[in-house]
This record gives C-alpha cells, sequence and structure tokens, in this order.
C-alpha cells in the first residue's frame, strides 16, 4: 500500500501572509492537499483509500488559516478527517478517526472546527450513564460516546463544533433535581452515630435503577435530627432502620475508665462535671422531646481516682462520646519553655581624699591645756587616731589607708604640736554576669531563688536583771533574701513567639556601711511581661548611671582664707560609674527530644568544668579522684513516648484507651472495640 506524503514549500513564511481565493472544480483532493501544504507550512501523509474530486469556488480571499478551516469542512464532506500526530498531520477515512490519537483532552473546544477531539466530561448531579443513550443519536457513526459509572463522566470523540454542543447541552441537563428532603428528629441516639452506621452499611451498595444519585443522609448536631434525601421508597425504608435505631439502651448508659497520660485527673474532673452541667441545661432549653431530657441527665457520673490518675465516667453514649473527646483534646502532651535571665552589672568606683589634720596644746606643771585642733578624718583616720594607736595598738580596727606625712614637736615643757598631711585614693571596678535560668510548662508560674538569708537588727534594749548590776542586752534580728530571685509565667502564642509575665529581683550587700546602722542592701527588681520569638533575646530593662559627689570640710572663715586656708580643710571626691541591664532569653521545648538536648547541652557543661578541674586529681591524695557527674546514657531514653514508644502501663489496655480523634470536637469518635 503506497502512502503519499506532501511536505511544505519553500516559500511558507512568505505566503502566510498572503492572502488566497481558492477555486476548484472537480479537482483531485490530492492537489488541494498540497495546495494546503504550501500556504500552510504542514506536513500531510495521505491514506491510499483518500481519493476524491473536489469542487471549492470562493469569490473573497481568505487567511491560510481559514483556509485551512475550509480545507477541513471539504474533508468531513467527503467522508474523511484531518488527525494530527507529531509535526504531520494524517488525512485517513472518518471511520477510522476514533482509533487515532488526535486533540485529546484540549482545555477548550473551539465551537466552529472540524478537527477531531476527545474530551472528558464530569457530570455532577445526574447519572452520566442515562445520558448516553439521550445523546447517541446526536453522535456520527465513526464518533464515540461512553460514560465511566465509577466517577459519574462521560467520554466523547467527535468533531470539535460537535463536541462542543454536546457539552452545551450537558450543562443544560446537568441541574439538581427537587427531590424531597425528609428530617427525622432522634429521641435517644446520636444523629452523628445513625449517620455513620448507615452510610457504612451503605458504602458498597450500588447506586439505583439506571445509574441514580444514591440516597444522601446529613446529620445536624445541633437539633440532633438526621436529614435524608433521595427517592420516596428508599426515605421510607431508611426512616423505619432509623427508627430502630433510636432506642434506648437497657441499662440506660455505660461506664468507662479513662487513664490520663498527661493531665491531672482531679482538675480534669471537676472541669468535665461543669461541662456535662452544661450540656444538660442546653439539651432542656433546646425544647427537646421529654423523654430526650430524662435520658440526657439521669446517671451521668464522672469521679477521679488519683492512685492511677484514671477518670472513671457514666454516660449515656452521646454525652460520653462528647466527654471522650472533650478528654482526648485536653490530655496532651504540654510544650515547656526554658526560660534564662542575663544580668549584666558593670560598675566603676573611684574616690579621692586630701586634707590635713594638726593640733596645738600647751604644756604646764599641774597639766595639759589644749590650745586648738582640726582633726577631720581623712580615709576614716585622724591625727588623734594615730596618735592613740601609737600609745596603744590595740585600738586599731583596721589599718591605715593611702599615705600619711607628719611633722610636730613633743616635750614636757613648752607648747607641743603635731601635724599630718594624708591622702587616699582607692579605685574599684565591679563586673558581674549572673544567668539563673528556670524550666517550666506553657502556662505554668515558676520561680527560682539563688539567695542568702542575712540577717537584719531591727531592734534592741537591754534590761536590769534580778542581781544588782546585771544587765541583758536583747536583740530582735530579721532575715532577708538577698541575690537572684525570677518569677516567671510564659504563654506559647500559635506561632513561635512566647509571652512572658516577669517579676526580676536582683539584691546584694554593698560594700560601704560607713555611717549606716546596720548592712546596706542593693535591690534592682522588674515586674512588666514582654513578647519574645523562641530563641530570641529582649531587653527587660536596664540602668546606666553616673555620680560625682564632691565635698569639703573646713573651718570657717579660716578655711576661706587663699592658700592659707587649706589647713583648715579636708576635700573629697567620689565618682561612681554604673552600668546595668537584664535580659531575658526563652527557649520553647515542644517535646521530650528538646527538653532532652537543653538537658544534657547544660549537664555536659558542669561535667566538662569538673573534669577540667585539675584534670581530676586531688591535692597532696595522688590516690583520690575529684567527685565528678557520671556520662549521660543514649539519648533516645528521654524520648517522647508518643513518639514510637510504648506509654506506660495501665494505658496499654486497647479497651480503655481512646484513639487521637482528627476530626472536630462536635463529630464522634470511634467507640473502645472489645478485644
Amino acid at each position: 500500500m503506497a502512502v503519499l506524503m506532501i511536505g511544505a514549500a519553500p516559500l511558507v513564511a512568505q505566503q502566510n501572509t498572503a492572502k488566497i481565493t481558492p477555486n476548484y472544480k472537480d479537482a483531485d483532493l490530492a492537489q488541494i492537499v498540497e495546495a494546503v501544504s504550501a500556504v500552510t507550512g504542514r506536513n500531510f501523509i495521505i491514506d491510499p483509500r483518500v481519493r476524491a474530486q473536489v469542487t471549492m469556488l470562493s469569490s473573497t480571499p481568505m487567511s491560510p488559516e481559514a483556509f485551512y478551516e475550509a480545507f477541513l469542512s471539504i474533508l468531513q464532506v467527503h467522508g474523511f478527517v484531518a488527525v494530527p500526530t507529531g509535526n504531520v498531520i494524517k488525512i485517513i477515512p472518518d471511520a477510522n478517526a476514533r482509533q487515532v490519537p488526535a486533540n485529546d483532552l484540549p482545555s477548550s473546544v473551539s465551537e466552529s472546527s472540524d478537527e477531531i477531539v476527545t474530551q472528558v466530561v464530569a457530570v455532577k448531579n445526574v447519572s452520566a450513564a442515562q445520558l448516553v443513550p439521550i445523546l447517541r443519536p446526536l453522535i456520527p457513526q465513526y464518533g464515540h460516546l461512553a460514560a465511566y459509572p465509577a466517577s459519574n463522566m462521560l467520554i466523547i470523540s467527535d468533531r470539535a463544533n460537535n463536541v462542543n454542543r454536546l457539552m452545551r447541552i450537558i450543562n443544560r441537563i446537568d441541574q439538581g433535581g427537587d427531590e424531597e428532603i425528609e428530617i427525622i428528629s432522634l429521641t435517644n441516639a446520636s444523629a452523628a452515630e445513625i449517620v455513620r452506621v448507615v452510610n457504612s452499611l451503605y458504602a458498597g451498595a450500588p447506586q439505583g435503577e439506571g445509574g441514580a444519585a444514591a440516597i444522601k443522609l446529613v446529620a445536624d448536631e445541633r437539633t440532633n435530627s438526621v436529614l435524608v434525601s433521595g427517592e420516596k421508597s428508599e426515605r421510607l425504608r431508611l426512616k423505619t432502620l432509623i427508627a430502630h435505631l433510636d432506642t434506648p439502651l437497657e441499662d440506660g448508659g455505660d461506664v468507662q475508665v479513662r487513664y490520663l497520660r498527661y493531665a491531672d485527673a482531679e482538675l480534669i474532673a471537676t472541669k468535665l462535671k461543669e461541662q456535662v452541667q452544661g450540656i444538660q441545661q442546653a439539651a432542656g432549653a433546646a425544647g427537646q422531646a421529654a423523654a430526650a431530657a430524662p435520658a440526657e441527665r439521669a446517671g451521668v457520673t464522672i469521679w477521679a481516682d488519683v492512685q492511677t490518675n484514671a477518670l472513671v465516667i457514666t454516660a449515656p453514649p452521646k454525652i460520653m462520646r462528647q466527654v471522650m473527646s472533650i478528654v482526648d483534646r485536653l490530655d496532651i502532651r504540654r510544650a515547656q519553655v526554658q526560660v534564662e535571665a542575663i544580668l549584666v552589672e558593670v560598675t566603676a568606683d573611684k574616690a579621692t581624699e586630701l586634707g590635713i589634720n594638726w593640733i596645738v596644746d600647751g604644756t604646764r606643771e599641774e597639766g595639759t591645756v589644749p590650745v586648738g585642733a582640726f582633726i577631720q578624718p581623712v580615709g576614716g583616720t585622724s591625727i588623734l587616731d594615730i596618735a592613740r594607736g601609737i600609745d596603744d595598738p590595740s585600738t586599731f580596727t583596721t589599718g591605715l589607708l593611702g599615705g600619711s606625712l607628719g611633722v610636730g614637736r613633743f616635750d614636757d615643757n613648752g607648747t607641743n604640736w603635731a601635724a599630718i598631711l594624708r591622702a587616699v585614693s582607692g579605685d574599684a571596678n565591679t563586673n558581674i554576669i549572673s544567668t539563673p535560668s528556670v524550666v517550666t510548662l506553657d502556662n505554668e508560674e515558676a520561680e527560682i531563688k539563688i539567695a542568702q538569708e542575712v540577717p537584719f537588727l531591727t531592734g534592741q534594749f537591754t534590761s536590769t536583771g534580778a542581781a544588782q548590776g546585771q544587765l541583758n542586752p536583747f536583740q530582735t534580728i530579721q532575715r532577708e533574701e538577698v541575690g537572684n530571685i525570677l518569677k516567671i509565667t510564659p504563654s506559647i502564642n500559635e506561632g513561635d513567639a512566647v509571652l512572658l509575665k516577669i517579676e526580676q529581683e536582683a539584691s546584694s550587700l554593698a560594700q560601704g556601711t560607713q555611717g549606716a546602722v546596720d548592712l546596706i542592701t542593693n535591690k534592682r527588681t522588674i515586674s512588666t511581661s514582654v513578647l519574645v520569638d523562641d530563641g530570641g533575646v529582649i531587653v527587660l530593662g536596664g540602668l546606666i548611671e553616673d555620680q560625682l559627689r564632691e565635698g569639703v570640710t573646713k573651718i570657717p572663715l579660716l578655711g576661706s582664707i587663699p592658700i592659707l586656708g587649706e589647713l583648715f580643710k579636708t576635700r573629697s571626691v567620689d565618682k561612681v560609674k554604673t552600668n546595668l541591664m537584664v535580659f531575658i532569653r526563652p527557649t520553647i521545648l515542644r517535646d521530650g527530644v528538646q527538653a532532652a538536648v537543653v538537658t544534657n547541652s547544660k549537664y555536659n557543661l558542669l561535667r566538662n568544668r569538673q573534669l577540667d578541674t585539675r584534670k581530676g586529681k586531688v591535692m597532696l591524695m595522688p590516690g583520690e579522684r575529684q567527685p565528678t557527674l557520671p556520662p549521660l546514657e543514649d539519648l533516645g531514653r528521654y524520648a517522647d513516648p508518643s513518639a514510637g514508644r510504648d506509654p506506660p502501663a495501665p494505658n496499654t489496655d486497647p479497651r480503655l484507651v481512646y484513639p487521637r480523634p482528627t476530626a472536630p470536637i462536635d463529630e464522634p469518635i470511634d467507640e473502645p472495640v472489645e478485644p
């Protein structure tokens, strides 16, 4: 069998822009194919069975694409079809068109083209099988029309203009019906449970006669009713079945024991009693049938067993399902938050004192008569303290500070005098970093104290005893906590942010207590609420302070004399710079693995520091080793039980463990199945 192949002419690009006025009379079809190929640039393969004498007359010029559409109409008139295959178009008898791949599943079907297309049409409201005998007369013999009942679809293969017409007809026919809907109110059973049971019963049943849509059931939880739509006889049969299922249980209720894994049974039991009471009140206020209210109210008891952390629930099936659905959503592993507070304090304290002390006295035979003195202490010590210490060294309570330069005259007769120049300078730098941290559950308050209890004198008195001259001193002391105290309540948002309610206190004893009755404490407190991202750091507050205190102590008038007045005064300068900042960093621990990673990092940090301390050796005791934390075991032992390990007993009993539902709370969950 010979096959004729016609290719495009070399000047196709130029011809595509020109207009063609075709006029043929009793021309061979092959000549027209050759002309179309030359004008449009398409390649054709002609089946040997394609033979015809064609007459085509045109009075107006047409574009190459219009000429090609006219060519397709000529093929249709003579019983042939052009089927594209890659870059080649096959011209074959239309009887073989549906067996050859063509323009399959196009995004849009032209309403004027004569090309062969294959389209799949989804039918939504009526049966696709019922449409086949209706549409079959509209399909030519060489066309194809078939229904696929499993997905209710039609497969159509024909010329594009006819397929477009069939799709418009199907769209008009595929409309929702006016089937009656019946509402069946239930008295004892749950509407959602009835729908689940009936749908399970008819899940694999065939559709109605002629492929009609199956009957539909929908549950309305608010009114505890079942909505039924479909053919009248089917609705009647389902009403009989539902009436049989809507009967009270013989024992009036059921008992379940639910072991909790994470929640507190006592707390959950209290809340569930309030919830059940609200459900019963809502059921009575909704105006349900008189027989329904007593059935829902009677025999509902919930109590907690503390020893096994379990709930014992006695309730009708509907309330039992609601209660178990609530417990499923409350008995979950709650996320934890590790909160680290960072307290940084940098303080620079500089103090300088300069002054002159002098004393003059006159000496006579009967004694010593003072004449004058200027003894203002410098650095906490005056000239009298130094003189007294020389005579009695036991009077020195502290060492002398700074430098001293003294002159004077000491003799039995005449005038004695002494003068001392003292200069004291102090320079202190403080750099403190404290990082208290605490781990707590989401929405649970936690507190950590790293402090000392320091005694403060609050009162004292002395009483006289029974014996003459006996004194009984008495003091009252109150102990206060001095150190770092962190009280915090974290709340995890839906994303990765944490809302923190913080009360932070950092206190310490002041070094200088001169002039104070008792100890002096430095206290810094912050009470605030902040929002921080997981793992982020935010500043809570702080203090940047620069203090300069200058003091001059002098004798009036004499101290104001230029130059000479320096003998009658002392000077002191004290400059303090304080930089204090408090930061906070929360880290969300959503499961046991994350908690184990954080714990292991802290644990290994302390253990490594222990091992680095003299490499574990004890001085003067070669055979002894320093106590060291033992190495951690494999991280897997701390894994979340829900991540693959079986939960601890007694949750392993399949009769008492409810599955985790994925449906909303108002949807029923599966009952526990007896093994």
